[in-house]
């Protein structure tokens, strides 16, 4: 049962877990795959990496992870995939086999078909195009596979660097929300949304 082929009722109607999902596909530089077992030691490496970049918008990054901890996490996303409650996506680079952070398809909606793009990238992969080559990639396999109505981009309006990547992906401004989370230091912050609609950016 695929849900491309389904309309927007009987979405509502099904399980996630009978729909089949593809579980891998490419960029042009990129292997963009679920997570799978044995992944956390690929993740701690790139997390280890870059925690000082990662701790002011991540709350997971408040500490530097065990490897332990990674496979963990890794685990349960697998798990996640599989329910189709949360679809976390690795970025691979193909000529190298190297991670280059991590992205996904969070907070869905399934008989909306709404999904949040969530994104990461190791320092040392920083600032090369790979988060927008990405989410430009993820926001096709949405639409394509997913039949998304709605994709969302939620960030710090102080993080700059993941809206320019929203804004350079086709995504569009929505508003502000003002004072609404703490951030990692427990100070209210403000969250830029983002979003594309069916029938208005695609």
């Amino acid at each position: 049962m695929k849900i491309g082929g389904l309309n927007a009722v009987d979405t509502g109607k099904i399980e996630p877990i009978l729909l089949t999902i593809p579980e891998q596909f490419e960029s042009k530089r990129l292997l963009i795959r679920a997570p799978l077992w044995g992944d956390g030691a690929a993740v701690n490496e790139a997390v280890q990496e870059s925690i000082e970049q990662l701790r002011p918008w991540m709350p997971w990054a408040s500490s530097v992870p065990t490897q332990e901890a990674s496979e963990i996490s890794i685990r349960r996303s697998r798990l996640q995939f599989l329910e189709r409650s949360d679809l976390r996506l690795l970025l691979i680079r193909k000529e190298t086999g190297k991670l280059v952070g991590s992205s996904g398809l969070h907070r869905i909606d399934w008989p909306t078909r709404k999904f949040e793009i969530g994104y990461w990238v190791r320092s040392s992969c920083a600032g090369q195009g790979y988060i927008t080559e990405a989410v430009e990639a993820i926001t096709k396999y949405a639409i394509r596979e997913l039949q998304a109505n709605r994709i969302e981009i939620r960030c710090d309006s102080r993080n700059h660097p993941s809206a320019r990547v929203a804004l350079a992906s086709g995504f569009s401004l929505e508003g502000v929300h003002r004072g609404d989370k703490l951030d990692v230091d427990d100070c209210l912050r403000s969250t830029m949304i983002y979003s594309k609609v069916r029938g208005v950016e695609f």
